[in-house]
Parts: structure tokens; C-alpha cells; sequence
């Protein structure tokens, strides 16, 4: 049994009084951080020298590369947020769906999940189908619940759907490739996506009048120039959505430069729409700046805390106290993603993903879980952050736009069946893993055995034949090289 002291425990009770106080999450983390380092330092229980790497770690926050796809992706939202783009869509897809019951919920939930792909970010996602859906759903006779559950929830799509904010910040925390963690998330955002579809149809088919079609005249026929309307919305969308994962899934770009592209492309798309316009991009400007500021703000503070954390041989405890967990790698994930449900009551994704991913990375990597499913599964998880009461940022975000015919009671109720779709999700994400692994095994397989490297001046080849020649040759696994003693000033046989 490993003696880890009261320290690491006390940490962890320390900054939930901290944040259950109401202090600003950052500067919690970093007062806790220093406040226990400091006594650490007084007890014996910690070195000062790991406060001289603090400096340089926060040196190294500052001028992490992959952190600036943060702002890209934000601006790059928020432009496309106010040009446009969402009522087209909405428009279009609500007519051609219009004519069959659940026909606006089909249509909240596809351009949900498109405008996920190009802007990155829930909050947009959710106020703007708040504001264009959520009037002519209660208009032509939707219940409440129904209507403000499936806004809520194609905005929360929004956080697995590449190019999620939250899986760049989690490529970072757990060390991976964010064009590995894109190709993950996408077998888990087609299934919320199908999910979401199957229970629309199901409701349809139990309780058609809680959802009834819009009435013709309002719908239109549905004809070649309709059509031609919702692909003339869309092939925008998908050239941008283009730019922006194309080049990252092909190694054309990264995911900074990607998201450079698609801010250009942001600002093509609203003046397309005649909306580009100085006031849109200041506005868009002072998001992202309030965003970004509050990403690296928390992510100063938890590296504060961390630093000290694992100085007290705090990883240690975490990872004895879970490794221990019955069930192995299953029962590890199981019980992780509770804790997370949990957490999410209180935290954001953000510091869900600063505080506690450090913290459970290198468990899940000694029990040999693949760090970009344990990516991704979280991300699908920390979408419920979003939507479950009474702190769900999502519930929040539809509150400041309903009108008062929308009561809060209905707007907490109608998450609840989205929330538990979301949890169907985590749990088959778990149990097949290869929804998330299948994309990332796509690539070109090399067998090594069959590379043959020609020599200059050898005669031969240098392949990969089996080990212990006998010939005098170094044994390195995988390569045999020429005899020692064919060389010249090699040493005779038997010397």
C-alpha cells in the first residue's frame, strides 16, 4: 500500500472550496496551486525547484502553435454566426422537410450538425437556431419540451463535430495529433447525428401531433427550384467545411492554418450575403478575444496547479487509487465518464479538459487505452455539460431568447430525453471502440519486412531478415549489416 500523504487529497477538496466559493476558475486553480506548493515547500513535502520550471511552462503556453487554432476557429464561428448562412439553411431544408410530421425537427437537427462543421463553437449553434426555429416551431403547433430539446440538442452536436474547439484543446492536453482527433470524432458524430434522426422519427410515429407538418401554404410545393435553393445553401457550407478538414485529413495544412483558411473563407461567405461589414467583424473580434483570453487564462492556472499536483506525487495517487478500479480498462471508462457526467454539473468542458484530463491521461495510457478514443470519448461525454439542469449552458442560452410563453420547467424537461441519447452515445462508444478507431486505420499499411534499402559499395541489400546471423555481423533487431571482419582494419576471426 503506497503512502501518498494528506497533500494530494487536500489539493483536489482545495480547489472545489475554491470554485464552490464562486472565484473566478482560473485563479483557483493558481492560488491553490501556489498555496499548497508553498507549504509543501515548508513541510518537507516539496521541492522549490519544480516552481523554477513554472516559467518555462508558462512560456510554453503562450507560444504553443496548436493554441491558435482556438482564436481562428472562434472568429471564424462567430463571423459565420451573424452572416446568414443558418437562415438559408434553415429555409430551405425546413420546406423540402416540411410536408411530413417532425419535418422542422429533422431540419433543426441536419443544419445543426452543418453548421456544427463549419462554426465550431455551441453557443453560436444554439442561439441562432434558437432564435430562427424556435418562433415558427411553437407557431405551427410543436410542444415546447420537443422544440427547445432538439435545438439544445443540435447545438451540442456542435462539440464533436470536427472542428470542435474542445477536441483541439484535448489533442493538446493528451499529447495527440488534432487531425487524429477529427478523425476519431467523425464515426461518433454520425451516430448522435442518426440517433437524434431515429428518436424524431419514433416521436413522429407515437405522438404525430406534438410535431405536425407545416401547412402547405407555408411549405410551398416541393419542386426543382426548392431543391435547387437548399443545395445553393449548402455548397458553400461544404466548400468551406472543405477548406477547413480537407487540408487537415490530407496533410495539406495544420489545424492553425486550416483555421486561417477557413476565417478567409468565414469572411467570404458573409460578403456572399452582403453582411461583411466593419460592426459584424468587431463584434466577432470581441468574442473571440473574451473566449481565447478565458482559454489561456484557465490554462495558465491549471498549470500552476498541476506542476504542484504532480510534485506531491499527486498523479501517483491518481493513478493508484484508479488503477485499481475492477473491470479493467472498461470498468476504468466506465467509472471515468460518471465522474465526468458528474463534474459537468459544476465545470465547463474547458476546465473539465484543463483540470482532470492531465490527471486521468496517464492512467488511461498504462492501462494501454488508445489516447484518441479516451480523447474523443470524453468529448462526446462533456457534450452533456451543455444540456443537463440546472447548469447546462445550452439551457441557458435558449432561456435569454425564448419568449415567455416558453416556461424554464419546459426547457429543463424537454433536455432530459437528449441528455440520455447523448449517454447511448458514451456507452457505445465504449463498447466499440472501433466507432472512433475505424477512421484512424484507414491509412496506407507498410509491411516492414518487405523494405529492401540498396547499399553504395556493399554488394547487397539491407533488408530486415531474421535475427543472430552468426556471421560476425552486429545483432540489431530487424538489420543485418555486412560481416565486421569483411571490413577493412576489422579485427581477424576468433580476436
Amino acid at each position: 500500500m503506497f503512502d501518498f500523504g494528506i497533500i494530494p487529497p487536500a489539493m483536489f477538496l482545495g480547489m472545489v472550496v475554491f470554485m464552490l466559493y464562486g472565484f473566478p476558475v482560473a485563479f483557483s486553480l493558481a492560488a491553490v496551486g501556489l498555496l499548497f506548493g508553498i507549504i509543501g515547500i515548508v513541510t518537507g513535502h516539496f521541492s522549490e525547484a519544480f516552481l523554477h520550471n513554472l516559467p518555462l511552462r508558462l512560456f510554453g503556453i503562450v507560444s504553443n502553435d496548436l493554441l491558435l487554432a482556438i482564436p481562428f476557429f472562434t472568429f471564424m464561428g462567430a463571423v459565420l454566426e451573424r452572416c446568414g448562412l443558418a437562415e438559408d439553411l434553415l429555409e430551405g431544408t425546413g420546406k423540402l422537410f416540411g410536408a411530413i410530421p417532425g419535418g422542422l425537427a429533422y431540419a433543426v437537427i441536419l443544419v445543426g450538425a452543418v453548421l456544427g462543421a463549419i462554426t465550431g463553437t455551441v453557443a453560436a449553434s444554439v442561439i441562432t437556431m434558437g432564435v430562427i426555429s424556435l418562433p415558427i416551431m411553437l407557431r405551427y403547433g410543436y410542444s415546447p419540451r420537443l422544440a427547445t430539446g432538439v435545438i439544445a440538442a443540435s447545438g451540442t452536436i456542435t462539440q464533436v463535430i470536427p472542428p470542435s474547439l474542445v477536441l483541439v484543446v484535448l489533442a493538446d492536453q493528451l499529447g495527440r495529433s488534432v487531425g487524429d482527433m477529427y478523425l476519431g470524432a467523425i464515426g461518433p458524430s454520425i451516430l448522435q447525428v442518426t440517433i437524434f434522426v431515429l428518436f424524431i422519427l419514433v416521436m413522429s410515429i407515437i405522438r404525430p401531433k406534438s410535431m405536425p407538418p407545416l401547412p402547405k401554404e407555408v411549405r410551398g410545393d416541393l419542386d426543382w427550384a426548392l431543391l435547387a435553393k437548399v443545395l445553393m445553401g449548402m455548397v458553400p457550407s461544404i466548400v468551406l467545411i472543405f477548406l477547413v478538414l480537407g487540408t487537415i485529413f490530407m496533410g495539406l495544412a495544420t489545424p492553425t492554418e486550416a483555421g486561417a483558411l477557413g476565417v478567409v473563407g468565414a469572411m467570404g461567405l458573409a460578403a456572399l450575403h452582403r453582411r461583411l461589414t466593419w460592426p459584424l467583424i468587431r463584434e466577432a473580434m470581441t468574442s473571440t478575444t473574451h473566449i481565447t483570453s478565458m482559454v489561456v487564462m484557465i490554462l495558465i492556472g491549471s498549470t500552476c496547479f498541476s506542476l504542484v499536483f504532480q510534485g506531491m506525487d499527486g498523479s501517483r495517487w491518481i493513478e493508484h487509487m484508479l488503477s485499481g478500479i475492477p473491470g479493467g480498462p472498461v470498468g476504468f471508462l466506465i467509472f471515468v465518464n460518471i465522474f465526468i457526467f458528474i463534474l459537468a454539473f459544476f465545470l465547463d468542458f474547458f476546465e473539465i479538459a484543463f483540470i482532470v484530463i492531465p490527471m486521468l491521461a496517464p492512467v488511461a495510457s498504462s492501462l494501454g487505452i488508445d489516447l484518441i478514443w479516451f480523447g474523443v470519448l470524453i468529448c462526446v461525454n462533456m457534450q452533456t455539460s451543455f444540456m443537463h439542469p440546472p447548469f447546462g449552458f445550452a439551457l441557458f442560452y435558449l432561456r435569454s431568447i425564448a419568449g415567455k410563453e416558453v416556461k424554464t420547467s419546459d426547457i429543463y424537461m424537454g433536455a432530459l430525453p437528449w441528455v440520455g441519447m447523448q449517454v447511448i452515445l458514451v456507452a457505445i462508444v465504449i463498447f466499440w471502440p472501433e466507432s472512433v478507431t475505424y477512421w484512424l486505420d484507414r491509412g496506407p499499411k507498410v509491411d516492414p519486412n518487405s523494405i529492401k534499402i540498396e547499399v553504395p559499395g556493399f554488394g547487397g541489400q539491407l533488408g530486415l531478415p531474421p535475427v543472430g546471423g552468426g556471421n560476425g555481423s552486429p545483432q540489431i533487431p530487424g538489420l543485418t549489416l555486412p560481416p565486421l571482419n569483411g571490413l577493412p582494419g576489422a579485427p581477424a576471426p576468433g580476436k
